[in-house]
């Protein structure tokens, strides 16, 4: 039986890895704010910190020691550094939850096309970062402070777009409703491209990918991207509608995925590795029913 550390793992994926730790027969603890509940009963261990807050971090840690840490909450350079200094000695093996958001605008993106030895980062609060280039760099900033501190045997796990039935985002229902209800779609580049996981999957790579020696960064996902041209286009196929794409874009209309460019990765590595998705069509196409439905 392993002792496995999850920073996060109240909400959406996170619950699935949870979830399938418990499986496993994994003594799980999670470590939050408190602020959410979770459905996991007598089954897990709970520790209350606020990653902002280093002296609760210090407090909940103490006297603890885990096989293995997953990180799905890390938001800040400042975060990541009170984090591995905290938890130096207290594992040997940490998952983090990094993002596609990691590499520049651009499609099938590579591991290596983001060398996070090479970031050079400024440590900021997490309310210091604003918008999805302050993600960008809070993540980028993270994997490097991890990927740098030679306390732990790390692996980025670069998630792209995460999709699926109980998504709480509705990013693509919203496409999904707007063709349905004949109404315009606010997308500033409809020829961006994006990479897509579904949910499932995602808690299931990072749970397989704890199992294994594998250290580094590495993207997990649907083997293909697809334009937003090309989704909306899909959607109007299944529906029957013709969509409607505008370029003015407004609080309403406003696509949950219009960027200012493309965001895909390259998974010829984690295939490699022996690890398969569901392909994106296929993907897609599931979900988009139910949401039809």
């Amino acid at each position: 039986m392993r002792d496995v550390l999850v920073l996060g793992g109240t909400q959406y994926f996170g619950m699935k890895l949870v979830q399938r730790l418990i499986d496993n027969g994994d003594r799980v603890t999670i470590a939050t704010r408190g602020n959410n509940l979770d459905p996991f009963g007598n089954l897990i261990d709970r520790l209350v910190m606020d990653r902002m807050n280093k002296d609760s971090m210090i407090n909940a840690f103490s006297n603890e020691k885990w096989d293995l840490i997953y990180d799905q909450s890390c938001l800040s350079a400042k975060e990541a550094l009170d984090t591995t200094e905290i938890l130096r000695g207290k594992a040997k093996r940490y998952i983090f939850t990094s993002t596609q958001a990691v590499y520049d605008y651009g499609t099938q993106h590579k591991e290596e096309n983001f060398d996070p030895a090479n970031y050079t980062y400024k440590v900021k609060e997490r309310q210091d970062y604003a918008g999805y280039e302050g993600y960008q760099e809070a993540k980028r900033a993270s994997e490097a402070i991890l990927y740098d501190s030679e306390i732990f045997e790390s692996v980025l796990v670069r998630v792209p777009i995460v999709i699926s039935e109980d998504d709480y985002t509705n990013r693509l229902k919203f496409h999904v409703d707007k063709v349905l209800q004949n109404k315009p779609i606010g997308i500033t580049n409809p020829n961006a491209r994006y990479s897509f996981i579904l949910a499932d999957e995602a808690a299931d790579f990072l749970f397989r990918i704890g199992m294994s020696k594998f250290t580094g960064p590495i993207n997990p996902g649907c083997d293909t991207d697809i334009s937003l041209n090309e989704l909306v286009g899909l959607i109007g196929e299944m529906t029957g509608n013709k969509p409607i794409i505008i370029t003015d874009l407004t609080k309403e209309n406003a696509s949950p995925f219009s960027l200012p460019g493309s965001w895909s990765i390259n998974t010829d590595k984690v295939k490699q590795l022996g690890y398969h998705f569901t392909p994106l069509e296929e993907a897609l196409t599931k979900l988009i029913n139910y949401y039809m439905e």
